[in-house]
Formats: structure tokens, C-alpha cells, sequence
């Protein structure tokens, strides 16, 4: 019986190596000894290869076993495959960012397009400058379908419950801040950083930040809590437009306080506090847990927390807990 017929169900791989060896020493005496096997269990071995491929694979010439000619055609294309066998099973090596290539796919709103990226390009240049970093939106509705849908490798969301097949890790807090343009007129007497008066803040009209349009989000549910409303006069899906449109208008908007501290010079804006108790956001890093024990996964999303962490702040007028 051939190797065509052989019945692979129940063949012994570990023979492979045993066979790999004699093709290496031409002796069962010297192969035992690579194998750390004695030289009956080599012969043994060698009898049931012999029974299981349907051929005597070695005839003996003096002192040496030579291959036959089945034999033969097997050397190459074994060796091969325990190599690639060895390799795919082996743990992984330590990780080297200076020679490390490949790309990370960071998911998340383009707040992180001023407050990640810059520092994170920098990092790479420096440390890793075969690895690129690409940041794409998020799936709307569902930013947690952006690890699949848009094969991401790591998600940055306002914390949420996850399922069990994810990892995440807290990142920063992000309070909010109302902007306004420097030169609006109905903020002439306000003082920087101060609490906005919440009937102004109600009388102005807003532009809001919405990926997906809608018309209310988190500041309009801090103020049904106190009872009063906002004029929406407009949804931008990107911080960046809601900024734009803030510094050349007379609308106002929440924001980050983290970007509107960014961008305030760029954009000739004032900050202020909003007028009404408004949690800030808790950002968390999110994976598969199917890339927990990949070294390069590990060390980028390692220098995407220490650009992040430092980005943890007190609301406008109040101290972070524990005094910081």
C-alpha cells in the first residue's frame, strides 16, 4: 500500500521526525542518538513507517542506510514541512519594535485624530518605523462591531458593558466644555473656564456632534434633568467640523475638555463649564481577546495607553479626585 492509500487517521506523526532523522544520519544508531531514542526503538520506528507507507524506504550498504528511490522524493518536501511546522508552533519570539512590520487599526472618533495621533506618529518614527498606525471611524450605532466589520485592533469608546470574548482597559476621563467663538457678543462678560449661565446656554443655539445625525445626546439628557432644553441648530458627524463651524458662527457647543484645550488657539474659541451636572465620559480601550497574547498587538496598544493615560482631567472649576 502506498502513500495514496495510507490511512492518515491513524498514522503517528511523531514517525515523521523519526524518519527526518534517518534521512539525516543514514543510521538508526546515530538517529536514536538526535532523537534521544534508543536504537530498537529507531528500528521499530523504521518497521512501522515501512508497514504504514507501503515501502522499505532504506536499504542497508555497509555501515550506512541508503533511501530508496519513494524514499528519496519524501526528503525534501518533508523537511519542509517540519520546519514550517516548527515554526508555527514555536512561542513567540521577543518582540523588536526597530524591526517589527506590519499595520494597527485603531478605531474611534477624530477627537483622537488631534489627541492620539501627532504623539503616536512621533512614537513610531522614533522606536518602530516599520509599523503604521491607521485610525478609521467607527461603526455607527454599534462601535463595538468595529473590530469585525472593520477588522480594527483596537476600539476607543466611552465605557460600555462588553461582551465576554473582549478586553478592554480604562483610558482616561473626559469631562465636557461648551465653546464658544472669541469674538461672539453674548459671551463678552464671562470670564474664561467659568460656568456658563444656564439660561444663555439654553438661549444660544447649538451645533451638536453626531456621526449618525441624531438630535439629542448626552447634554440634552444632564438638562431634562434640571428641567430645561437646548436649541439644536445643527449635527456635525466629526469634532473637527463642530469646532469649525463653532469659530465661524455664533453657535456654541459641548465638546471634550481635552480637545477644547487643543484646539482653542487654532480656532479662536472660549471655554467655559457647562451649566448643569454632566458626567464625563470614562474612554476605555477595547479588543478581541484573541489578540491578548500577540506581542506587537500588546506593545502598540502599550504606547497607545501612555499617549492616552496623561490626558485624565478634572471638570472645568473642580479638582480630580485625590487631589491631582
Amino acid at each position: 500500500m502506498g502513500i495514496g492509500q495510507m490511512n492518515f487517521a491513524t498514522f503517528d506523526l511523531n514517525l515523521l521526525k523519526v524518519l527526518d532523522a534517518l534521512f539525516q544520519e543514514g543510521s538508526t544508531v546515530k538517529a536514536g542518538a538526535r532523537l534521544g531514542m534508543s536504537q530498537s526503538a529507531v528500528s521499530g520506528a523504521l518497521g512501522r513507517l515501512r508497514h504504514a507507507l507501503g515501502d522499505p524506504l532504506f536499504i542497508r550498504h555497509g555501515n550506512r542506510l541508503v533511501a530508496t528511490d519513494y524514499a528519496e522524493a519524501l526528503r525534501e518536501g518533508l523537511r519542509a514541512e517540519l520546519e514550517r511546522l516548527e515554526a508555527l508552533l514555536a512561542p513567540p519570539r521577543a518582540f523588536d519594535p526597530a524591526q517589527a512590520e506590519g499595520q494597527f487599526r485603531i478605531a474611534g472618533s477624530d477627537f483622537f485624530a488631534d489627541l492620539l495621533m501627532p504623539q503616536l506618529g512621533a512614537l513610531l518614527a522614533w522606536q518602530a518605523p516599520g509599523l503604521k498606525a491607521q485610525l478609521v471611524e467607527l461603526v455607527p450605532t454599534d462601535y463595538i462591531a468595529s473590530l469585525e466589520r472593520y477588522e480594527a485592533d483596537l476600539v476607543l469608546v466611552p465605557d460600555t458593558d462588553l461582551p465576554s470574548w473582549l478586553k478592554s482597559a480604562p483610558m482616561f476621563s473626559s469631562p465636557f466644555a461648551v465653546i464658544a467663538r472669541a469674538g461672539h457678543p453674548r459671551i463678552k462678560g464671562l470670564r474664561d473656564e467659568a460656568e456658563m449661565p444656564l439660561d444663555l446656554f439654553c438661549a444660544l443655539q447649538h451645533v451638536l456632534f453626531s456621526p449618525e445625525g441624531k438630535l439629542a445626546a448626552m447634554g440634552d439628557a444632564a438638562l431634562a434633568q434640571v428641567g430645561r432644553t437646548r436649541q439644536v441648530a445643527m449635527t456635525v458627524p466629526v469634532f473637527s467640523g463642530v469646532c469649525r463651524v463653532v469659530s465661524e458662527s455664533d453657535l456654541i457647543a459641548l465638546v471634550p475638555l481635552q480637545l477644547a484645550r487643543k484646539v482653542a488657539a487654532q480656532h479662536g474659541l472660549r471655554l467655559f463649564a457647562p451649566p448643569m451636572p454632566l458626567p464625563a465620559a470614562s474612554i476605555i480601550g477595547v479588543w478581541h481577546r484573541r489578540a491578548e497574547a500577540n506581542p506587537q498587538a500588546a506593545w502598540m496598544r502599550a504606547r497607545i495607553f501612555e499617549v492616552l493615560k496623561p490626558l485624565d482631567t478634572a471638570p472645568l472649576g473642580r479638582p480630580l479626585a485625590g487631589g491631582k
